[in-house]
């Protein structure tokens, strides 16, 4: 069987990785496709109260779960449209040990931060802030940019645009995918963008 293919969008809460997803499942026309985000997995959870530690502990154990949903997905041969938020190092420590790196397209959804801060206003379903918080992190692994197959920004394009900028990419996807070299660069404990000699 041959396993599905990732398009894995990476970008702050706000930033219109959703939204872009919901247009990638119209675009796209080779096949079947599933959107997985990790806000659905996050609501699935039981709504009482919890103390930090506790919560902490849930939330990393639901990203994990995810992860490893997402793999599983794609290894019986789904197609899939993955929003996530990478904000956090482990995050994407965790996607590149139970991914295969040849089959993840990484897109980085960038936007201007007083762009998120106008939506997060908007939208009123989200902490106050909380794009801002995710903004300095969410693109870096370490000291260095994460390497991405593809960017878009949601600043200067409609997430319809972004997702057709993303189909025209399919076909040209680089061998190795930015997964691949992320994976080989972090397990050689070297950055997560090679930076280019001065």
């Amino acid at each position: 069987m041959t396993p599905g293919r990732i398009i894995f969008l990476n970008g702050t809460s706000s930033s219109g990785k959703s939204s872009i997803a919901r247009e990638l499942l119209d675009v796209l026309d080779d096949g079947v496709h599933f959107h997985l985000a990790v806000d659905a997995f996050n609501a699935m959870r039981t709504r009482r109260d919890l103390g930090p530690e506790e919560l902490d502990a849930s939330l990393r154990r639901t990203r994990r779960g995810f992860h490893r949903a997402i793999a599983a997905m794609a290894e019986v041969g789904n197609d899939l449209v993955v929003d996530h938020v990478l904000s956090e190092p482990w995050r994407l420590r965790d996607c590149l040990s139970v991914l295969r790196p040849e089959d993840v397209v990484f897109v980085g959804v960038r936007c201007p931060l007083d762009e998120l801060t106008r939506r997060e206003r908007a939208r009123g379903d989200r902490p106050p802030g909380l794009a801002a918080l995710q903004y300095d992190q969410v693109h870096r692994y370490g000291d260095a940019d994460i390497d991405y197959d593809i960017e878009c920004d949601t600043g200067l394009s409609s997430p319809r645009d972004c997702a057709e900028q993303i189909k025209a990419f399919l076909p040209h996807r680089p061998t190795p995918t930015a997964f691949g070299r992320l994976r080989e660069r972090l397990s050689a404990g070297e950055p997560a963008r090679q930076v280019p000699a001065r």
